[in-house]
């Protein structure tokens, strides 16, 4: 079964990262084949809840792009670098392929011959070297072993046309010629005296059995074959090695994790019509022809706590939305087909994974309780935001009954291991729990800190201002803005890009400087940017 990966958004905060926990437990309970993801650097709140009930931390995706592991290319399609031309014909006709990669004994990839490189073999009567393998001429020839000297055949291909004397008379033969013959038993008995590297006995011919140990004698190889010296004339050259066909030039590979998009437009430049696909340690994986692109398994992927285009991972548009639960606003992703769609208007995403569990009465361990618990905890900012519903309330005493702690106490140390300014860059704070909007193809982006320690940021509040400028200003963005939010002073200060003013004004038809405080301020879904739309809208 493949696996879905469950992720929130690209800045995940307590109730992403923990309802993607909770949801992947909650379907695997049921048979299914999940993974918790998330798509940035988890914050300290997130991180203080994993520690504390000991759940390992979810692995980092990076985005969710078609790659070419996920096209269903010839996996496994290549031929070893001592296999024979004739092999390598027959493949790319049984196969239907133009080209074909070759490796080593270690399927290393050593090169790439094509149908065009195999037809001027076959046209070309000028080739009269042979460096191939004794077993790749008895397959190629249908041969019989009679003389089996040397493993490896390398020489000029003499074929004897004369009268018997005339030819001994005139060809000096040595220990670099192959020679095909047919039943001249004093041409043989003279080839094998010379030392000739090999020699092919065409006709099924007979050779004497003093022949045959005079050659043991003399190191000389030799097989028989049943096809006429006209036929083996043609064939031999195919049975060289098909590595010798090679150009110096280096083929263009791609790897198993390069994106589809990328090979498109190599392949619009390029125009082939087969790539070797490697790994990293250049082992050979199979090959690629531009037509199994069509042919692809995006990426399974069900989203939680958001449904916006521009806070989900890089390439979703590739991947394959199986499901979405969030408590947010609907948001700008699209699907082509219909999809399970769970969205309430709760405090929390983990509050809806709670729910699942309950509905399918599946037991919540500890762990996976407090994890969904911390969720609920932090975006209900301890059920005291706007945004908290009866049924956050009802989970939350659920899962603290499970988790035997008073999910008040446990709730204020959770927001102050996440208060915290030490070691924390302006940046860090303002990514710490951001996301992006947009509306009426304008982008704004909200960062939100809990701190009940203003006074730190404000002491520096002009060098917070550079970072949203620089931010606004790189991306183009409508507005930035980082919101400081007091639980305890039930309020948000607010800091925004200097060319923001205008619209914070509007927002709160007010003249408003740097460091605002906005009374009763505290859910970024109720009080924030549902403001901000509007004025953007209009």
């Amino acid at each position: 079964m493949k696996k879905t990966f469950i992720f929130g958004h690209k800045k995940p905060d307590t109730d992403s990262v923990m309802s993607a926990i909770g949801l992947s437990y909650l379907k695997n309970k049921l048979g299914e084949n999940t993974e918790a993801r998330v798509l940035g650097n988890i914050n300290k709140e997130s991180m203080y809840a994993l520690k504390y009930f000991h759940i390992p931390e979810p692995k980092y995706l990076n985005d969710v792009k078609l790659q070419l592991k996920d096209v269903h290319y010839h996996k496994g399609f290549f031929l070893s670098e001592n296999a024979s031309i004739y092999d390598g014909y027959q493949v790319m006709l049984r196969e239907s392929v133009t080209g074909l990669p070759l490796v080593d004994n270690d399927c290393q990839f050593k090169g790439m011959i094509t149908l065009k490189d195999l037809s001027y073999i076959l046209v070309n009567d000028n080739v009269d070297d042979l460096y191939t393998s004794y077993e790749n001429l008895i397959r190629v020839l249908k041969g019989e072993e009679i003389v089996r000297a040397s493993e490896e055949i390398s020489g000029k291909i003499l074929v004897a046309a004369y009268r018997s004397s005339t030819f001994m008379d005139t060809i000096d033969l040595n220990d670099n010629d192959i020679l095909i013959v047919g039943d001249r038993h004093s041409v043989i008995e003279y080839a094998i005296n010379c030392k000739v590297k090999m020699i092919i006995i065409s006709g099924d011919c007979y050779i004497k059995d003093e022949h045959v140990e005079l050659a043991r004698q003399n190191n000389v190889s030799i097989i028989r074959t049943p096809y006429d010296t006209y036929r083996v004339s043609g064939l031999i050259v195919l049975t060289n090695y098909i590595r010798t066909m090679v150009s110096i030039l280096k083929p263009t590979v791609f790897l198993e994790t390069d994106f589809v998009s990328d090979i498109i437009d190599v392949n619009n430049k390029l125009k082939h019509t087969n790539y070797p696909v490697i790994n990293k340690n250049n082992k050979c994986l199979g090959l690629l022809k531009v037509t199994d692109l069509s042919e692809k398994t995006p990426k399974r992927v069900i989203l939680v706590d958001h449904n916006e285009k521009l806070q989900s991972a890089e390439g979703i548009d590739e991947a394959e939305i199986i499901e979405i639960f969030d408590h947010h606003n609907l948001g700008s992703i699209t699907t082509n087909y219909p999809i399970n769609f769970r969205n309430m208007s709760v405090g929390s995403t983990c509050t809806i994974v709670c729910s699942m569990f309950r509905e399918r009465a599946v037991d919540i361990p500890e762990n996976i309780a407090g994890a969904l618990l911390s969720g609920i905890l932090s975006d209900t900012l301890i059920l005291r935001s706007p945004t908290a519903t009866p049924r956050d309330r009802d989970c939350v005493e659920y899962l603290s009954a499970i988790v035997g702690v008073n999910y008040e106490d446990y709730g204020m140390k959770l927001f102050k291991s996440g208060t915290s300014l030490e070691g924390m860059s302006k940046e860090d704070v303002l990514y710490n729990d951001y996301k992006l909007y947009s509306v009426n193809d304008k982008n704004f982006a909200i960062g939100q800190f809990f701190t009940t320690n203003f006074d730190e940021i404000e002491k520096d509040i002009d060098g917070y201002v550079d970072v949203l400028d620089q931010v606004m200003e790189a991306n183009h963005y409508a507005l930035v803005c980082l919101y400081v939010t007091d639980i305890i002073k039930n309020g948000s200060y607010v800091i925004f890009n200097r060319k923001g003013s205008g619209i914070m004004n509007l927002i709160y038809q007010d003249i408003v400087e740097e460091g605002y405080f906005v009374e009763g301020c505290l859910s970024r879904k109720k009080h924030i940017v549902p403001d901000i739309m509007e004025v953007l809208e209009n």
